[in-house]
């Protein structure tokens, strides 16, 4: 079992920053892939960024790619999203969320669990 508790949300303008952390629990943070997904409004939950166990592999969607960064600190049991260069589009609530397999990241049915989410609003 793996509780994880997102944080760092926050309302920021356009083209600033934030990082959101995720604390997981559990003796075995370091077996699961760890991804972040958001959802927005009237709108389906969608993938942003996924890490590996070891972090050696990494995958983001093409919206965030060269602005997102995941990483991970497995002595601590956090998994990080750091958000450059926000844009309004990027609001939404984010969550993070645990699977066993570094396959099909960009799925959210694939993730055993998953955090109560934080919001990320970027005003314009």
């Amino acid at each position: 079992q793996v509780q994880l508790v997102e944080s760092g949300g926050g309302l920021v303008q356009a083209g600033g920053s934030l990082r959101l952390s995720c604390a997981a629990s559990g003796r075995t943070f370091s077996n699961y892939t760890m991804g972040w997904f958001r959802q927005a409004p009237g709108k389906e939950r969608e993938f942003v960024a996924a890490i590996s166990g070891n972090s050696i592999a990494t995958n983001y969607a093409d919206s965030v790619k060269g602005r997102f960064t995941i990483s991970r600190d497995n002595a601590k049991n956090l998994v990080y999203l750091q958000m450059n260069s926000l844009k309004p589009e990027d609001t939404a609530v984010y969550y993070c969320a645990a699977k066993n397999y570094y396959i099909g990241v960009g799925f959210p049915g694939g993730y055993d669990y998953w955090g109560q989410g934080t919001q990320v609003t970027v005003s314009s």
